[in-house]
């Protein structure tokens, strides 16, 4: 009998190992919690301290990343975790590899000894906290933030279009951007959550989380309007329709992650009224998708809402918004009617919107801007399709409402949103919200 070395026997049974446990056993469970301390005391227990230099990269999975540049604060005699934070003159993210499923992000922001004014963006520039203020001490604020990948569990991917390809939303990490007058960033913690209602977002380039200024969508900026308790999935995409939506198989992404009690925001028609094919039209391939989105919707036990298309900015002499999208917000309306599905008429509420500013004030809800506004910008903008981030908020109170009115299981999760009148906004004059780092003069597919 031959007698092998104990070292290379060792190694035999560990490969005949591989081949008959299974792989999972071996593999290292991928991280889905963290809990960072920015401060410069000592580190909080159970927390990772992060300095100021720890750039992100792959291999360690978190950092400050795309360039930011931060300083630390120290405090004497805060305590743990408020004994110092991080903050910058520009605004600056913070990023985490992290699993697709919805995560609670916790912060702890502000200074036990000055002011603090901060404004938090997650991924695409989704507006996760407003212009929260602190005066001589710190508050801890908790919100929920959805993370995607294109993989679909039941096979294939979703079609990515050339433009998303480097989108935030998109990538394997969590990013958060932190702007303001003075941002202060304490501690941060991260949890994946399985408990969350998620509401997913169908639509076009006025749902989708715009990447750069001063393009912005209700869709990035109702998440500002939520508590722990709902998350939002905006799968929405530029220049889609109905269609192009379900070609690219964002539906089937959408359907192999919604659980029963979920919704599906569905808004569509700027886009669709392109299509000229034969068997095209507001009540023919357009209400035949609709109802396909619906019936596939409750085959998960979901629960579908359809949201007729933002009206164009199109006045006539008597100062009334003009209907540029034909019959496609009546075949919505009637779509809902059948199938007994709650309705957000949007494109009633945004023609109110903007006829309570009036022809030429209403410029200021989209993104209208003389030359030169924003850098390697030689032409003014015109844009009469595309909200900026004042139009997009007002957008977003639109749709708050209209989840109020129908009673929406989501409704007690709703925040910071007294009743709202589309015909008389906030004032725009008043309207403040620090601008991202990014911004593009390219505008987004889609009229």
């Amino acid at each position: 009998m031959i007698k092998l070395p104990y070292k290379i026997l060792l190694c035999a049974i560990c490969v005949l190992l591989r081949f008959i446990v299974p792989v999972p056993l071996f593999a290292q469970a991928v991280k889905t919690g963290f809990k960072f301390d920015f401060s410069s005391g000592n580190t909080a227990p159970g927390y990772q301290k992060v300095s100021p230099d720890e750039v992100f990269n792959d291999v360690k999975g978190y950092g400050f990343d795309f360039g930011s540049k931060v300083t630390a604060v120290t405090r004497d005699g805060g305590k743990k975790l408020t004994g110092g934070y991080v903050t910058g003159d520009q605004p600056f993210y913070f990023s985490v590899n992290l699993p697709e499923g919805n995560y609670k992000v916790t912060l702890t922001v502000g200074d036990i000894k000055g002011g603090g004014n901060i404004t938090v963006r997650a991924e695409s520039r989704r507006l996760m906290l407003e212009q929260v203020k602190t005066n001589n001490s710190v508050k801890k604020l908790s919100f929920i933030v959805n993370i995607r990948k294109p993989d679909i569990s039941t096979g294939g991917k979703v079609a990515l279009k050339p433009r998303e390809l480097g989108k935030y939303d998109w990538d394997d990490k969590l990013s958060l951007e932190f702007n303001g007058t003075k941002p202060c960033v304490d501690a941060l913690e991260i949890e994946k959550v399985d408990d969350q209602v998620t509401v997913y977002l169908a639509g076009n380039s006025t749902v989708v989380d715009q990447d750069d200024e001063p393009w912005c969508s209700w869709g990035q900026m109702i998440t500002r309007f939520f508590k722990p308790g709902v998350a939002i999935a905006d799968h929405a995409e530029s220049g889609l329709s109905l269609g192009s939506f379900l070609n690219s198989h964002r539906l089937d992404k959408v359907l192999s992650v919604i659980k029963p009690g979920d919704y599906l925001f569905i808004e569509f028609g700027h886009n669709d009224q392109k299509e000229k094919g034969p068997e095209d039209g507001a009540y023919k391939s357009y209400t035949e998708r609709f109802m396909l989105f619906i019936n596939k919707t409750r085959e998960k036990k979901a629960i579908p809402v359809i949201v007729t298309s933002t009206s164009r900015r199109a006045f006539n002499d008597s100062n009334k918004v003009v209907n540029t999208l034909g019959d496609y917000p009546d075949a919505a309306r009637k779509v809902a009617a059948d199938l007994n599905v709650p309705l957000i008429d949007l494109n009633v509420m945004s023609a109110r919107f903007y006829e309570a500013l009036g022809n030429e004030a209403s410029k200021k809800a989209f993104v209208w801007y003389p030359a030169n506004s924003f850098p390697n910008q030689p032409k003014d903008l015109a844009d009469n399709t595309h909200f900026n981030s004042y139009g997009a908020y007002e957008l977003a109170k639109c749709v708050i409402e209209g989840i109020k009115s129908n009673h929406l299981g989501i409704e007690r999760y709703i925040i910071d949103a007294p009743p709202f009148d589309p015909a008389h906004p906030d004032p725009v004059e008043t309207f403040s919200l620090p601008a991202s780092p990014k911004n593009s003069t390219i505008k987004p597919d889609g009229n």
